[in-house]
């Protein structure tokens, strides 16, 4: 996807509860970008302009993997504390 659809597909998914900025998500894209995690290359969006696209790479994928499993932990050890408060 190119970034402004990516924009709305968080979006989307979310019920609109997360709303990415342009100012955030290109520079997430770069780092990511320069840290192997997605590849990105030129084309033609469908409102006919030039656009970026990325695409998460199989590094992205281990990645995302791991991110997935730390962000369980993390939210249930939040939900733990907030039991016993």
């Amino acid at each position: 996807m190119h970034g402004f659809a990516i924009t709305e597909r968080i979006e989307q998914v979310s019920k609109d509860v997360l709303r990415i900025e342009a100012g955030s998500l290109y520079p997430a894209l770069h780092r990511m970008a320069e840290a192997g995690w997605v590849k990105s290359s030129w084309g033609v969006s469908e409102n006919n302009r030039r656009a970026r696209y990325y695409a998460i790479t199989a590094a992205g994928r281990r990645r995302l993997a791991d991110e997935e499993t730390h962000w369980a932990s993390l939210t249930a050890a939040v939900g733990r504390v907030l039991k016993h408060t």
